[in-house]
C-alpha cells in the first residue's frame, strides 16, 4: 500500500526494447520533451548574467549572445555529428552545455578585462567540452568553422581575432599563490613550468616518469587538469596504449595536488578485491575528505561488472550495497562531527549517508583510460551511457606531423650535426612512424598478424638515435683514427730510414776529435785541483771553530726564548683581561658593602703589588686587630688611572719582598681566576694580572743571566766569522777556476757521449725501423682499406644509425620480408632527403660486433641475418624483449648465453609458477638474468614496474617495487620473455612495455641446424671437428681482434718518434709474431673447414628438404588449432629417421633414401593427428613444397590453381553455352592469360567436340587434355585445367599429383594404431586424442591397457564443472603410483586448461613413475593449451575417409584367431565382411551431405563392435543364418537407434538388406555395384581380406552408395573449394587497398533493400474480401499467410530503417543491428529476419528476390481471387495450405477429414496454361527434383542427366480421395522438403520445419514400400539415389 513505483525509459529503438501495453497499463505516463532553445537560453542567461554582475560593461553585453551561440553550437553538433558505429561516443546532452558555462563561471574580473577575452574563454570551453572528443581532423576543422561562424554572426569577429592567432589554454596552476582561472602564457613558458612540476614529482615519487613534454602532451595535461578542477569532473581518455593517457593523468594529478588512487592487479585479483578497493577509494574521498583521482585503464577491467560499478559511481557517487552495516556505522560516526561543522541538521543514518555520498562526488574524480581498438569500447558505451554522459571525453589522436617534428627537435637539439641534416632527420623520423603504421596494416592484411605503432615506438626511435649516434660516431672515428695513426707511424718510419743512415756516416769522425780534446783537458784539471785542496783544508779548520761559537750562541738564545714563552702568553692574557674592564666594573667592585671572599682576596693581592698599606681593624672574634685591605683598596680603585697604572706596571723591577708576599696568594687554591670570576668579572681580570706578574718576575730572573751570556757569545761569533769570510773568498777564487775547467771538461765529455749516443741511437733506430716495417708493413694495405671503409661508414653514419634505430624500435614484430620492404622505403626516403646512408643497409654492419655475433651463434642463435638482427635488437633496445618463439629458438639461445659461469646464473620461470614473483625478486636483487617462458597474450600486471623500469631511490640505493615488496635494483639484471604462441595478438597496452621480437625460425637458420644434425649423425667425426673448428675460429678471431686493437692502441698512444721506444717496438713485434702464428693456424683451420664443408654440403639437400617440410607442418596450425608441432618434436623425428633409415656408403643413394624415409615418416606421424579432410591437403602441400624447393612450381600457375578465375573481363565469346557455363568460361579465359596456356580459348572453338568429351568423361582427371595440351603441360598445369573445366575432379587430380611425385603411399594414410602412439610417448609427454563428434577412443585405450596389464591402473575422468580439482588430485596420485589417467572432453573445461598446462609444464620425469601416462581427449578448440599440443603425441579419432580406408581400419582390429574360432567360421566371415562393408558405406555416405543422410549421424566403431558381438552370438545360436533377426538388430537397434529421421531409416535399411541376405554367401555376390572388387571374397585370412580391400578404389564411385554420378559433383566441388581456400589462406596475401569503407558498403546495401519498398498486406481489406468461410478454407489460409508475411515485412522494414539511422548516428547501434550489419556486409540473411521468416538457404540478394516473388504471389491471389494452380514454394506454411485443401474436400463431400488423403497425378500442362482449378483438390507447381528427372514421355522417374543436379518438376494435381490405399508397386514414395538441407526439427505445430509431405511418383522400379513395411522385394534404387522434391533451392 505504501510502495510507489517511479520508472524512467527512453524511446524504443537503438538497443532499447519496446515496452508492452500490458506493462504500461500500470503506470500514469508523463512524456518529458526536450527543452526548446528559448528555454535553454533563459536558464543559462540568468546564471551567466548573475555571474557577470561585477564585470565590465562590454563583458556584460556579451551575455545573451554567448548563451545563444552556445545553444546553437550544441544544437548544431547534436544534429550534425551523430554517433555512427565508428564514432559511437558522439552523443551530446544538456550536461555538455552546463559544462561550457561551468568553465565560463570560473572567470573573474581580474582575469577578464574585455569582451574579446571573454569570447576567447568561451571558445576554449566549447572546445574542451565538444571538440576534445572528435576523432579526426575533418571533424575538428568542421567544429572550428562552426565556432568561427557563430562568432562572426553574433559578434562580427572571427576566431583568429579573438584568440590572437594562437592556441588559447586556460588554467589556475601557473602562479603558486593564485587560484585564478586565467589564460595560460605561451607554450614555451608553459612547457618550462610543466617540466619543473614533472621534476618535482619525480623527486618524491617511487615511480618517476621519463616524459617528453612537448606542446601536444602539455595541452592534454591542461585538458585533464581542467576536468579534475571542475566540480564533479570525471574524464574518459580514449587512445591506444602508449599515447600517454595514464602518465599525463598522473602528472595532472600531481600538479593539482590531488591524491592518485589505482588498483594493483595480481593473478588472484577478483570482484571481491575490486569491491574492497572501491571501499578504500570511497572512504578516502567521502570519509577522509581527500581530493582523489581514481585512474583506471581498460586493461585492468577483468570483469564487466567493474564497468557497471563505475557507471553507478559516475551517476550517483556510490555503488549499491557496497558497504556492510558495520562499515556504514563507522562512516556515520566519523562524519557526525563533520555534519556539525558544516551546520547540518540531519544526523540520522540516511542523512549522514547522504553527506558521505555528497563528499564522495565532490572529492572523487574518475579518469578512465580506454582504447578504441576492438568492439569492447563501443559495447561498453552502449551498455553504460554514463561513461559518456558523466565524463568529459579527451580523445588522444595519433600524433600529428607537427607534434612528431616538435618532439624530434627537442630530442635532437643537442645532437651535433648540420642544421640541414637535423631537419632532414626530423622529417625522416616522422616518415618512419607513418610508414611503419602503413606497413602494419599491410602486415595484418597479408599475414593476419597484428602490430601497433604508438607514440612510445616513436620515442624509442628518437632515444635510440640520439644515444647510438654519439656512440657509433665515437666508435667509428676512434677506429679510423687508430688505423690512420698506425699508417702515419709506418709512413714516418719508412721516410726516416734513409736520413738516419747519412747521419750515422757524418757522426763517426766528430766522435774521434771530441774524445782527444776531452783527454787533454782532464790532465790540467787534476793539477789545479791539488793546489786548491790545501787552501780548502785551512778554511775548514777555521770554519769548524766559527760553527762551534754559533752553536753555543744559538743554544743560549733558544733557552732564553723558551723561558719567555712561558711568561709572555700569561702576561698578554692579563693585559687583555684588564683591557676588557670598564670603569663601571671597577665602580661595581668599589661599591660592594660586603664583598665576597674572592673579591677581598684579589684586592689584597693588588694592594700588595702596588705597595698599598692595609688598615688595622678589629678581628672578627674581638681579640685584637687584623690587617684589612678593603678600605685602602677602595681608595686605590678611586684613582682614575687605576687600570692604566696596572697596564704600565714596571714588571721588570718588582721588589723581591712583594713577590714573596704575592706567591702566598698564587699558591692559594682560592686564588683561581675561574673561581674569582664567579664572584666578580672585574676581579677575574685583576686576579689574572697578579698571577701574570708573578710568573713574569719568576721567568725574567731566570732568563736575564742567559741574555748576558748570549750577547757575549754573539760578539765572539761575529769576530770569527769575519776572519772566516776572508779565507772563503780566497778558496772561492781557486774553486771557480777549477769549476771552469770542470765545466769545460763536462761539456767536452757530454759532447763525446752525445755523439756516441747519437751513433748508437741511429744504429738502434735503423734496426727497429727494419723490425717495424718488416713486421707491420704487410698491414699497410689492409689498414688503408679498413680506414677507407671506416671513412665511408663515418660519412654514412647518420643515415645508417637512423635506419638502425628504426629497426630496433619498430621492426621487431615483422617478418624478414616485411623488414626488408620497410627498410628499403627508408633508404629511398633518406636518399631523397640527402641523408647519407649505406646501400644495401645491414643492421649487422651498423650495430653488430662480429666477435659477439659469433659467440651468439655458438650459444645457439641461428646463423641467419634475421636471427642475428634479432640478437642485435635485444642488445640495443631500451625495453626488455618479448620474443615470439614458437620453435623455442630464442629460448634455447637465451638459456645457453646466460648460463653460468658467463653470468651470475639464469633464473627461469613461467607465469604458471606459483612463486615466480619470488624468483624475479631474487634476479633483480642479485643482478641475475631472468627468463620468463610461455607467456600468453596478457602479461601479469605485477611485472609492470619491471617492464617499465620504474626505478627509484630508497635509502640511497636504486630500488624497484614488485608486488608488495621493494627490492634493491642491481644494474646487472637482465629480463627476457618468450612466448610459444604462433600468432599472438598483443594489444598496444602490452606492446608499449616491451620490445616485441618475431623469433620464428627462418628457412636458412633451420636448414643450418638440420645440416648440423644430419652430419653429426652420419659423419660424427666431421661434425665434432667442425664444432671444434668453429670454437677455435671464434677464439682466433677474438684473439686477432684483441692483438690488432692492442697494436693500434700502442701506435695511437705513442708520442714523438716511435723508433725511440724500444719496449714499444718489442711489444709490437711480439704481437705481430703472435698474430702471424694465429693467422697461420686460422689459414690451416680454414682449409680444413673448407674440406669439411664440402663434405657437409653434400648432405644439404636432406636438410633443405627437411626445412621445407617443417614449414609445411607449421602451416597446418593455421588449418586447425589442434595441429601444433614443436621444433624439438620435429628434430627428434628427423634424428629418428637418420637412425632408422637404410644405410648406404654411396652418399647420393643415402641422400635419396634418407629424404624419402624422413618424408614418409613425417607423413605417418602427422597423418595420425590430422582429420581425414586434411590428410590429402597435407600430402599435396608436401609434394608442392618439395617441388617449390626445387624451383619447379610457377608462382602464377600455383596462385591460379588456388584461387581460380580472376573475375576479370572476358573478351572471347563462349563457343557453346549449352554445356560451357559462364563460370567455366570465365575460368578458361583467366587460364588463357597465363603464358603456358596461350591459345586455350581458341582451342575450345576449334576442338569443341574433344573438349566436350573431356568435360563429359566420368574420369576427367585421367583423360588426355585436348588440342595436344596434355603432352606439353606438367601435372600442376593439368590441375589448373581441371580447376577451370571440371572443379569436381580436382581432388582426385590432386591425388594423382601426389602419387606421381612422391608415391602412392602418401594418399593412403596409415590406419589408427594406438600402440604405436603409446611407444612414442613418455611419462612427461601426454597423449592427446583429437576427437570428432560422436567418437570415443575409450575402448581402444582399454584394449591397449589390457594388453599392457594396465587396465586396473586406468582411471577415466570426464571433465566438466567442478572436475578440475578431482583430476588434479588423480594426476598427482598417478604420478607416484605409475597409473594412467584419461581426462575426457577437455574442450568442456576451458577454464581449467591453464591449470592443466601449468601441471604438465612442471613435469620432472625423474620424479615421476616411469609407467605414468596422461591421456587427453578433446574436440578441436582454440583454448586447448598450445604447449601441450606441441609436446604431446596426438591422434585424431574419426572414421577413416573412404570405403577402402574404413574397411582397412576395421580389419586392422581383427585377427585370424578371432575369425577361425567361431563355430560357423565361413558364414561368420562372410557376414562380418558384409557388416564391415555396410559400416563403411554408412560412414562414407555422410560425405555427400544431405544426399547421404538428412541428418549427419555420428556412427562409431562402437556400433560396429556391438553388431559384431551380436553377429557372433546369434549366428552361433541359430541353426540357419537369421537374416531377418540380424537386419532388425543392426538396422533398427544398433545403427537405427541413432536415427531420428524415418527417411534416413528407410535408406539405412535399404542398404542393409541389400547386403545381409542369402546372396552374401556366394563368392560372386556383389556388395555394391560398380566394380568386381566389391564382390564378397571367398573364405580367407585377415591378410587375404586386406588384400581384397586393397583393390578398392581410393575414391569410390557414387553408384557404390546407390547414388547417381551427379552426387559426386556437389560434394567434390565443395571439397575442392574448401581445400583450395585452406591452401590459399596459407599463402601470403596481397593487399590492394582503396574501395569503400565497411559502413559505406552496408549503408548502400541497406538503402538498396529498403528501396524494394515491401509493403505489408492490408489485413482489414483482405478479411473483408476473404471472410472466414466454412466452405472455403483457403480464405483462412490466405489470411494466415498474409499475417505471417506481415510480421516478416515489418521486421524487414523497421530493421533496415533503424540500421540506416544507426549508421548515420541518429540512434544507437544495438547488438542486434550490429549483427544485422555484419550479415548484410557478408551477403547473408540477418538472423533477426530469419527468425521470423520461412526456411531458406538463399544468399541475401536471392532471398530478397524470392521474398518479393512470394509477396507478389499472395497479392495476385488477393487481387484476382484463388489461382487455378498454386505456387507451393510461395507459402510460408505449406502444410496449412494442404490441410485446407483436404478440409475443403471433406466439407464439400461431408466426410471425415481423417479418412481423406491425397492421390498424386503428374500433369503434362504448364502452370500458366491452366485456366481453371480442378473440381477437387488443387494444382501445385514450383517444385524441384534431385537425384532423378521426370520423363514426360514415359510419365516415369528417370535417371538424372549428367551434371544436372536439380530439375524442374512438372505441375502436380493433389487429388483428395476417401480411404485411399497406397499402391504396393509402380510408385516411389518421394519426400517433399522446403529446403535442400532436408533435415528439420519438430515444431510446436507438430509438423517438421522442413518436411512437407510424401508424394507417390510413378516408377518402373520395384516398389520401395512404405515406412512400416519392408518386404523381401524391397528395392534400393530410388532410395539409394536419395530422390527428393524441394519447394526452393539455394540460388
Amino acid at each position: 500500500v505504501d510502495l510507489q513505483f517511479v520508472a524512467a525509459m527512453g524511446p524504443p529503438g537503438g538497443g532499447r526494447n519496446h515496452v508492452t501495453p500490458r506493462y504500461m497499463r500500470h503506470f500514469n505516463q508523463l512524456w518529458l520533451t526536450d527543452y526548446s532553445a528559448c528555454s535553454l537560453e533563459r536558464i543559462f542567461s540568468t546564471i551567466l548574467a548573475w555571474h557577470l554582475a561585477d564585470f565590465g560593461g562590454d563583458v556584460k553585453a556579451t551575455c545573451s549572445k554567448l548563451v545563444a551561440c552556445t545553444v546553437a553550437v550544441y544544437t548544431t553538433i547534436s544534429a550534425e555529428l551523430l554517433p555512427t558505429p565508428a564514432k559511437s561516443h558522439y552523443t551530446f546532452n544538456l550536461r555538455d552545455v552546463a559544462k561550457v558555462f561551468q568553465g565560463v563561471l570560473q572567470s573573474s574580473p581580474k582575469t577578464i578585462g574585455g569582451a574579446d577575452e571573454m569570447l576567447c574563454l568561451w571558445q576554449h570551453e566549447c572546445r574542451r567540452v565538444f571538440a576534445d572528443r572528435l576523432v579526426d581532423d575533418a571533424d575538428s576543422l568542421w567544429f572550428t568553422t562552426l565556432l568561427d561562424s557563430q562568432l562572426k554572426g553574433a559578434f562580427n569577429k572571427d576566431l583568429a581575432t579573438v584568440t590572437g592567432g594562437t592556441t588559447a589554454l586556460y588554467g589556475d596552476f601557473m602562479k603558486d599563490d593564485s587560484s585564478l582561472y586565467e589564460r595560460l602564457p605561451g607554450m614555451d613558458v608553459l612547457t618550462t613550468k610543466m617540466s619543473a612540476m614533472l621534476d618535482d614529482f619525480n623527486a618524491v615519487s617511487k615511480r618517476p616518469m621519463s616524459l617528453v613534454l612537448f606542446p601536444f602532451a602539455v595541452e592534454h595535461v591542461c585538458r585533464i587538469l581542467r576536468i579534475l578542477k571542475s566540480p564533479f569532473g570525471n574524464a574518459l581518455l580514449v587512445g591506444v596504449g602508449g599515447s600517454g593517457r595514464q602518465s599525463l593523468t598522473t602528472l595532472a594529478t600531481a600538479v593539482a595536488d590531488f591524491s592518485l588512487f589505482q588498483i594493483e592487479l595480481s593473478k588472484n585479483y577478483d570482484t571481491t578485491a575490486w569491491r574492497e578497493d572501491l571501499k578504500v577509494l570511497l572512504r578516502k574521498a567521502g570519509e577522509m575528505g581527500e581530493s582523489t583521482v581514481f585512474l583506471l585503464s581498460d586493461v585492468q577491467i577483468k570483469d564487466e561488472s567493474y564497468v557497471e560499478d563505475l557507471n553507478n559511481l559516475l551517476n550517483a557517487g556510490e555503488v549499491p550495497n557496497l558497504f556492510a552495516a558495520d562499515e556504514v556505522s563507522q562512516i556515520a560516526e566519523t562524519l557526525t562531527p563533520v555534519m556539525k561543522q558544516e551546520g547540518g541538521a540531519d544526523f540520522s543514518p540516511s542523512g549522514l549517508w547522504r553527506l558521505f555520498v555528497q563528499r564522495c562526488r565532490a572529492n572523487m574524480h574518475i579518469v578512465l583510460a580506454m582504447s578504441p581498438i576492438g568492439e569492447a569500447f563501443r559495447n561498453r558505451l552502449r551498455k553504460f551511457p554514463s561513461l559518456v554522459n558523466c565524463c568529459t571525453i579527451d580523445w588522444f589522436t595519433a600524433w600529428p606531423a607537427d607534434a612528431l617534428h616538435t618532439v624530434a627537435h627537442s630530442y635532437f637539439r643537442d645532437v651535433e650535426m648540420e642544421e640541414s641534416t637535423r631537419e632532414a632527420v626530423v622529417k625522416a623520423c616522422s616518415f618512419f612512424q607513418v610508414s611503419v603504421r602503413e606497413a602494419s596494416q599491410e602486415f595484418f592484411s597479408e599475414l593476419r598478424r597484428h602490430n601497433y605503432v604508438t607514440p612510445t615506438s616513436y620515442l624509442e626511435l628518437l632515444g635510440a638515435f640520439r644515444s647510438l649516434l654519439d656512440v657509433k660516431r665515437s666508435e667509428v672515428s676512434q677506429a679510423k683514427s687508430r688505423y690512420d695513426v698506425g699508417l702515419e707511424k709506418l709512413q714516418q718510419t719508412a721516410e726516416s730510414v734513409e736520413g738516419m743512415q747519412a747521419e750515422l756516416i757524418e757522426l763517426q769522425p766528430k766522435l774521434v776529435v771530441a774524445t782527444k780534446e776531452t783527454d787533454e783537458l782532464m790532465v790540467k784539471i787534476e793539477k789545479d785541483s791539488a793546489d786548491a785542496q790545501q787552501v780548502r783544508d785551512k778554511v775548514e779548520v777555521e770554519e769548524a771553530a766559527a760553527t762551534a761559537k754559533a752553536e753555543e750562541a744559538t743554544a743560549i738564545k733558544v733557552e732564553c726564548e723558551a723561558g719567555l714563552a712561558e711568561a709572555l702568553p700569561a702576561l698578554e692574557a692579563s693585559i687583555q683581561a684588564l683591557q676588557t674592564l670598564k670603569k663601571d666594573d671597577i665602580t661595581e667592585v668599589k661599591g660592594m658593602k660586603n664583598p665576597p671572599g674572592g673579591v677581598k682576596l684579589t684586592m689584597e693581592a693588588v694592594c700588595i703589588m702596588n705597595e698599598v698599606k692595609p688598615e688595622k681593624v678589629p678581628a672578627p672574634d674581638g681579640k685584637g686587630k687584623v690587617d684589612d685591605y678593603w678600605g685602602p683598596a677602595k681608595k686605590m680603585m678611586s684613582d682614575s688611572r687605576f687600570l692604566q697604572n696596572l697596564m704600565d706596571y714596571n714588571k721588570d723591577n718588582i721588589k723581591p719582598e712583594i713577590i714573596e708576599k704575592i706567591r702566598v696568594y698564587t699558591n692559594n687554591d682560592a686564588f683561581d681566576p675561574e673561581l674569582i670570576k664567579k664572584a666578580s668579572k672585574a676581579c677575574f681580570g685583576l686576579c689574572c694580572w697578579v698571577r701574570a706578574m708573578e710568573v713574569y718576575d719568576r721567568v725574567a730572573k731566570d732568563v736575564e743571566p742567559k741574555r748576558m751570556r748570549l750577547a757575549k757569545a754573539e760578539a765572539e761569533f761575529a769576530e770569527v766569522s769575519g776572519l772566516l769570510a776572508e779565507k772563503k773568498e780566497a778558496l772561492a777564487a781557486v774553486e771557480a777556476k777549477i769549476n771552469e775547467l770542470q765545466a769545460q771538461f763536462t761539456a767536452a765529455d757530454e759532447k763525446k757521449k752525445d755523439l756516441g749516443q747519437q751513433v748508437e741511437d741511429c744504429s738502434q733506430k735503423l734496426d727497429r725501423a727494419q723490425t717495424l716495417i718488416g713486421g707491420l708493413g704487410g698491414e699497410k694495405d689492409r689498414w688503408g682499406a679498413s680506414s677507407a671503409q671506416l671513412g665511408e661508414q663515418l660519412f654514412n653514419i647518420t643515415g645508417d644509425v637512423l635506419i638502425a634505430s628504426g629497426v630496433v624500435s619498430y621492426m621487431g614484430p615483422f617478418t624478414a620480408v616485411f623488414r626488408e620492404r620497410v627498410t628499403t622505403r627508408w633508404i629511398e626516403y633518406c636518399r631523397s632527403e640527402q641523408i647519407p646512408c649505406s646501400s644495401p643497409f645491414s643492421l649487422g654492419a651498423t650495430l653488430g660486433n662480429p666477435v659477439k655475433v659469433r659467440e651468439w651463434n655458438i650459444d645457439g642463435l641461428p646463423n641467419d641475418s634475421f636471427s642475428i638482427d634479432n640478437g642485435i635488437v635485444i642488445s640495443y633496445a631500451r625495453r626488455w624483449p618479448l620474443m615470439i618463439d614458437p620453435q623455442m629458438q630464442a629460448n634455447k639461445w637465451i638459456k645457453t648465453m646466460c648460463a653460468a659461469p658467463k653470468t651470475a646464473g639464469l633464473v627461469t620461470f613461467k607465469p604458471s609458477d606459483g612463486d615466480f614473483v619470488r624468483s624475479l625478486e631474487n634476479a633483480v636483487q642479485f643482478g641475475k638474468p631472468a627468463l620468463l617462458e610461455n607467456v600468453g597474450e596478457d602479461i601479469d600486471p605485477v611485472l609492470e614496474p619491471v617492464l617499465l623500469k620504474q626505478i627509484f631511490k630508497s635509502g640511497g640505493v636504486d630500488s624497484l617495487r614488485i608486488g608488495d615488496s621493494t627490492v634493491e635494483y642491481n644494474p646487472d639484471f637482465r629480463f627476457y620473455i618468450t612466448s610459444k604462441l604462433t600468432n599472438p595478438h598483443y594489444l598496444p597496452e602490452v606492446s608499449v612495455k616491451v620490445t616485441l621480437l618475431n623469433f620464428m625460425i627462418t628457412p636458412e637458420g633451420l636448414q643450418d641446424q638440420l645440416l648440423g644434425i644430419v652430419v653429426a649423425k652420419e659423419k660424427p667425426e666431421l661434425e665434432t671437428e667442425k664444432s671444434a673448428l668453429i670454437l677455435e675460429a671464434a677464439g682466433n678471431k677474438k684473439q686477432l681482434k684483441e692483438i690488432e686493437d692492442k697494436i693500434l692502441q700502442v701506435l695511437s698512444e705513442s708520442e714523438g718518434n716511435i723508433l725511440d721506444d724500444e719496449s714499444l717496438i718489442n711489444t709490437l713485434s711480439q704481437s705481430k709474431v703472435t698474430s702471424n702464428e694465429i693467422n697461420a693456424k686460422a689459414e690451416e683451420a680454414a682449409k680444413t673447414e673448407v674440406m669439411i664443408d664440402e663434405t657437409r654440403e653434400k648432405y644439404r639437400p636432406v636438410a633443405f628438404r627437411a626445412s621445407l617440410l617443417f614449414f609445411c607442418v607449421a602451416d597446418m596450425g593455421s588449418v586447425d588449432p589442434m595441429y601444433q608441432y614443436s621444433m624439438p618434436w620435429f628434430v627428434n623425428l628427423f634424428v629418428k629417421a637418420i637412425e632408422n633409415s637404410e644405410k648406404s656408403e654411396d652418399i647420393s643413394e643415402r641422400l635419396v633414401i634418407l629424404g624419402d624415409f624422413f618424408t614418409y615418416l613425417l607423413y605417418e606421424n602427422i597423418c595420425r593427428s590430422l582429420f581425414e579432410a586434411h590428410k590429402l591437403l597435407f600430402s599435396f602441400c608436401v609434394a608442392v613444397k618439395i617441388l617449390q624447393g626445387d624451383g619447379r612450381i610457377n608462382a602464377e600457375e600455383w596462385r591460379f590453381f588456388l584461387s581460380g578465375s580472376s573475375g576479370s573481363q572476358v573478351d572471347a565469346l563462349n563457343p557453346d553455352p549449352d554445356w560451357i557455363t559462364s563460370a567455366m568460361w570465365r575460368g578458361v579465359a583467366s587460364l588463357a592469360k597465363l603464358p603456358a596456356f596461350e591459345g586455350v580459348e581458341a582451342s575450345f572453338s576449334s576442338d569443341i567436340a574433344a573438349w566436350r568429351a573431356y568435360f563429359d568423361s566420368a574420369e576427367t582427371h585421367q583423360e588426355q587434355i585436348p588440342s595436344g595440351l596434355h603432352e606439353r603441360l606438367d601435372p600442376l598445369q593439368r590441375l589448373c585445367v581441371l580447376r577451370s573445366v571440371r572443379p569436381d575432379k580436382v581432388v582426385p587430380g590432386m591425388q594423382d599429383y601426389v602419387k606421381h611425385y612422391i608415391g602412392q603411399r602418401f594418399i593412403e594414410p596409415p590406419p589408427f594404431d594406438i600402440g604405436v602412439s603409446f611407444k612414442d610417448s613418455t611419462n612427461s609427454m601426454p597423449i592427446v586424442f583429437v576427437i570428432s563428434p560422436g567418437s570415443d577412443p575409450y575402448d581402444d585405450l582399454l584394449k591397449l591397457a589390457t594388453e599392457l596389464k594396465m587396465n586396473k591402473k586406468l582411471q577415466a575422468i570426464s571433465l566438466g564443472q567442478g572436475q578440475g580439482p578431482i583430476a588434479e588430485k588423480a594426476m598427482t596420485s598417478a604420478m607416484e603410483k605409475g597409473s594412467w589417467i584419461l581426462l575426457q572432453n577437455c574442450h568442456l573445461a576451458a577454464s581449467w586448461m591453464p591449470k592443466l598446462e601449468a601441471i604438465v609444464e612442471q613435469y620432472v620425469p625423474s620424479e615421476m613413475h616411469r609407467d605414468y601416462r596422461l591421456w587427453l581427449t578433446s574436440l578441436p578448440s582454440p583454448l586447448f593449451p598450445v604447449s601441450i599440443l606441441q609436446n604431446s603425441v596426438k591422434m585424431t579419432i574419426e572414421p577413416p575417409r573412404g570405403i577402402k580406408m574404413n574397411m582397412k581400419g576395421s580389419y586392422n582390429n581383427i585377427t585370424d584367431p578371432y575369425l577361425d574360432a567361431h563355430p560357423k567360421a565361413p558364414q561368420f566371415k562372410k557376414l562380418l565382411y558384409g557388416l564391415c562393408f555396410f559400416h563403411a558405406l554408412l560412414q562414407d555416405r555422410r560425405r555427400f551431405g544431405a544426399l547421404g543422410f538428412n541428418i549427419r549421424y555420428e556412427f562409431t566403431a562402437g556400433d560396429l563392435k556391438c553388431c559384431m558381438l551380436q553377429l557372433e552370438t546369434y549366428l552361433a545360436k541359430y541353426d540357419e543364418v537369421p537374416y531377418q533377426v540380424l537386419v532388425n538388430l543392426f538396422g533398427h537397434i544398433n545403427y537405427g537407434g541413432r536415427i531420428t529421421d524415418d527417411w534416413d531409416r528407410r535408406c539405412v535399411l535399404t542398404t542393409l538388406m541389400s547386403i545381409v541376405n542369402e546372396g552374401i554367401m556366394s563368392d560372386t555376390f556383389m556388395l555394391a555395384p560398380g566394380s568386381d572388387c566389391y564382390a564378397s571374397p571367398a573364405d580367407t585370412s585377415v591378410a587375404g581380406y586386406l588384400e581384397s580391400i586393397g583393390d578398392f578404389p581410393l575414391n569410390p564411385h557414387p553408384n557404390v552408395f546407390g547414388l547417381h554420378a551427379n552426387a559426386d559433383i556437389t560434394c567434390a566441388q565443395n571439397e575442392t573449394q574448401e581445400l583450395c581456400d585452406i591452401m590459399l589462406s596459407l599463402q601470403p596475401k596481397v593487399s590492394t587497398g582503396g574501395g569503400k569503407s565497411r559502413d559505406e558498403v552496408i549503408a548502400e546495401v541497406a538503402a538498396g533493400l529498403q528501396a524494394r519498398d515491401l509493403k505489408p498486406f492490408p489485413m482489414d481489406e483482405i478479411a473483408a474480401r476473404y471472410p472466414l468461410s466454412y466452405e472455403q478454407s483457403m480464405n483462412t489460409v490466405l489470411s494466415q499467410e498474409c499475417i505471417r508475411y506481415n510480421r516478416l515485412i515489418r521486421v524487414y522494414n523497421k530493421s533496415l530503417a533503424d540500421l540506416l539511422k544507426a549508421l548515420k548516428g541518429l540512434i544507437v547501434m544495438s547488438a542486434e543491428l550490429e549483427a544485422m550489419a555484419t550479415s548484410l556486409y557478408s551477403n547473408q540473411v540477418p538472423a533477426m529476419w530469419a527468425k521470423v521468416a520461412y526456411p531458406s538457404l538463399k544468399p541475401l540478394a536471392a532471398w530478397v528476390d524470392d521474398l518479393a516473388r512470394r509477396i507478389e504471389f499472395l497479392q495476385s491471389w488477393d487481387r484476382g481471387g484463388p489461382p487455378p494452380a498454386y505456387w507451393i514454394s510461395g507459402f510460408f506454411f505449406p502444410q496449412a495450405f494442404l490441410t485446407g485443401t483436404l478440409q475443403n474436400y471433406a466439407r464439400k463431400h461431408k466426410v471425415a477429414i481423417d479418412t481423406v488423403s491425397f492421390a498424386f497425378h503428374v500433369m503434362a500442362q504448364e502452370p500458366n496454361s491452366v485456366a481453371e482449378a480442378p473440381e477437387d483438390g488443387c494444382y501445385v507447381f514450383g517444385m524441384f527434383l534431385e537425384g532423378a528427372v521426370w520423363d514426360p514421355d514415359a510419365c516415369l522417374l528417370a535417371e538424372a542427366r549428367p551434371k544436372e543436379l536439380y530439375s524442374v518438376f512438372p505441375m502436380l494435381w493433389l487429388k483428395p480421395e476417401v480411404d485411399r490405399k497406397p499402391p504396393t508397386s509402380g510408385v516411389y514414395s518421394c519426400p517433399l522438403y522446403k529446403t535442400t538441407t532436408r533435415a528439420g526439427t519438430l515444431s510446436t505445430t507438430g509438423h517438421s520445419t522442413n518436411f512437407v509431405l510424401m508424394i507417390e511418383l510413378p516408377s518402373d522400379k520395384p516398389c520401395s514400400g512404405t515406412f512400416s513395411r519392408y518386404a523381401e522385394t524391397f528395392s534400393a534404387h530410388w532410395i539409394g539415389r536419395a530422390v527428393a522434391l524441394f519447394t526452393t533451392l539455394t540460388y
